[in-house]
């Protein structure tokens, strides 16, 4: 398998930029407790020169990292965590 530059793992991992817009704002992420879940759409554009990435590093603490060009940080949120997993189909923490 050919190894991966973090610039082409960015333009495939493009399908997470919506849930991880929710990282880039924590206090948004807080906010949007008890709304509504998340619900699955169809993309209407195209994936952007430089999306914007999130991955869940440890979901037992929480901790998300949010990659974007060459920048890279890490937030404790676990009600964004959880989301993102309810999102990806996983079972969450407990």
């Amino acid at each position: 398998m050919e190894r991966l530059s973090r610039r082409s793992f960015v333009k495939i991992a493009g399908g997470a930029a919506g849930a991880a817009a929710l990282a880039a704002a924590p206090p948004i992420a807080r906010a949007a407790v008890g709304e509504e879940v998340a619900q699955p759409t169809h993309p209407k554009s195209r994936v952007p020169e430089e999306p914007l990435v999130a991955y869940v590093r440890d979901a037992e603490r929480g901790e998300v990292t949010v990659t974007a060009g060459t920048t890279e940080h890490t937030y404790q949120d676990k009600t964004l965590v959880k989301r993102l997993l309810r999102a990806s189909g996983r079972k969450g923490v407990s």
